[in-house]
């Protein structure tokens, strides 16, 4: 009796802890969801603009780096979903390498921000030139900048001069565009009572001197006006940077006690 009582213990024992199974599975669920759903808004943009991805502004379209990141999380998520769920061992090596691979990009990025401030801002100021040189040639990418400016009050990379960089708003005489000179009406500071958005706020603006500017829009840059934003959100720039580790360093931890146990159920069987 007692032989056959441990050999149905025997039978019915796993090493394998189904909490930190299906908890590592409901997890990457989650987030493979939430991949598609990012792609999803993604490709949606992509087809609403039905335009031609341009080579320079392929790394500041909104819908592409939507859509490159929804697939890079959806394969992730997808082997730590199938991996927990069928307990195979390679995918969720896969599961944990990736996710170790993107914590370590991350904080290799953000030493090197710290450390390197001079050459990330250079870095930055290349991205925002394409993207103020494109403005008017991508809707997403337009309403992102006028979000940008008009959230952080600001106007430009540098200064609000910047905008000549783009085709319609460059100062030069030979620009026969309505627009030369101008910028864009989300660097205009509000008007008390006013209804309708003056889009024809900013013509002319970059003909001023900074005093003079300062009376119709932001003339500071939004570089400036970034590095002002995080030295005064400190807590809350910790807090979105412990909100994107924990869930890596989650993942990477639940992944390899599952992957231990898994080995030992084998190393048990044979």
């Amino acid at each position: 009796m007692e032989r056959e009582l441990s050999l149905n213990r025997a039978e019915t024992f796993s090493f394998v802890n189904p909490w930190i199974r299906y908890f590592l599975f409901f997890f990457s669920f989650l987030f493979w969801v939430f991949s598609l759903l990012i792609v999803a808004i993604g490709v949606y943009a992509k087809v609403q603009k039905a335009t031609e991805t341009v080579r320079d502004t392929f790394l500041v379209d909104p819908a592409v780096i939507l859509i490159v990141v929804g697939v890079v999380m959806f394969f992730i998520t997808f082997c730590g979903c199938i991996g927990a769920l069928r307990e195979n061992i390679r995918l969720l090596k896969t599961f944990s390498f990736s996710l170790t691979l993107v914590f370590l990009i991350h904080l290799a990025v953000a030493i090197l921000g710290f450390f390197y401030s001079d050459q990330t801002r250079s870095a930055l100021e290349k991205f925002a030139r394409k993207a103020i040189v494109h403005y008017r040639d991508d809707l997403d990418l337009q309403n992102l900048m006028d979000y940008i400016q008009k959230e952080f009050k600001c106007c430009g990379w540098n200064s609000y001069t910047d905008w000549s960089w783009n085709l319609y708003f460059n100062c030069t005489r030979e620009n026969p565009s309505s627009e030369r000179c101008a910028v864009p009406y989300s660097c205009c500071t509000p008007v008390p009572g006013e209804t309708v958005i003056n889009t024809m706020c900013g013509f002319g603006v970059q003909t001023q001197k900074y005093l003079d500017a300062n009376k119709s829009i932001y003339p500071v840059g939004c570089a400036d006006r970034a590095v002002m934003w995080i030295e005064t959100h400190l807590l809350l720039v910790g807090a979105l940077t412990l909100g994107l580790a924990l869930p890596q360093i989650a993942g990477i931890v639940l992944s390899q006690i599952l992957i231990s146990q898994i080995q030992e159920e084998i190393t048990s069987l044979s």
